[in-house]
């Protein structure tokens, strides 16, 4: 059994040791926020937070997980980072298909915990790793500045 800390719930799983995280956030605990997206940690689809810092879930065996503090984008929104850049996306209709959304979600809300007032070139550096197939990084950059004024609020 490992013990994981996930969106503030304490849940027991039985997984093999070296199972991303990924597949166990998606098929044990059945939080589908999460995507698949490549396996090899190009996309940022299955990005979550472990200890606040964006991670790729693909690539982190659930035994590195146990004992930090895990955070979804079922979660995210409990964050006043989060919070905000959720209205923001929403507000400035980011998403088309939407599939890159939550990991693109997940990387802007650690940027702001980070850095409250990013400029474009941090926008673009931090979520640089977050590929979107419909191109909608000019809404998503929009999105992070609206979401960094509501936090200023």
């Amino acid at each position: 059994m490992i013990s994981l800390d996930v969106n503030g719930k304490k849940y027991d799983v039985e997984a093999g040791p070296d199972v991303p995280l990924l597949w166990v956030i998606r098929e044990e605990l059945k939080l589908t926020g999460t995507k698949y997206g490549c396996g090899i940690a190009e996309c940022g689809a299955c990005t979550v937070h472990i200890d606040g810092r964006p991670e790729r879930s693909c690539q982190v065996p659930v035994k590195d997980a146990r004992g930090k503090k895990i955070t979804t984008i079922e979660g995210v929104g409990g964050t006043r980072g989060g919070s905000a850049v959720q209205k923001a996306w929403i507000a400035e209709d980011v998403p088309q298909c939407g599939y890159c959304q939550s990991g693109q979600l997940m990387a802007a809300a650690a940027l702001l915990d980070r850095n409250p007032g990013p400029t474009d070139a941090e926008i673009d550096n931090d979520l640089s790793g977050n590929l979107c197939r419909c191109g909608t990084y000019q809404r998503v950059r929009k999105a992070v500045h609206r979401a960094a004024a509501m936090l200023k609020e």
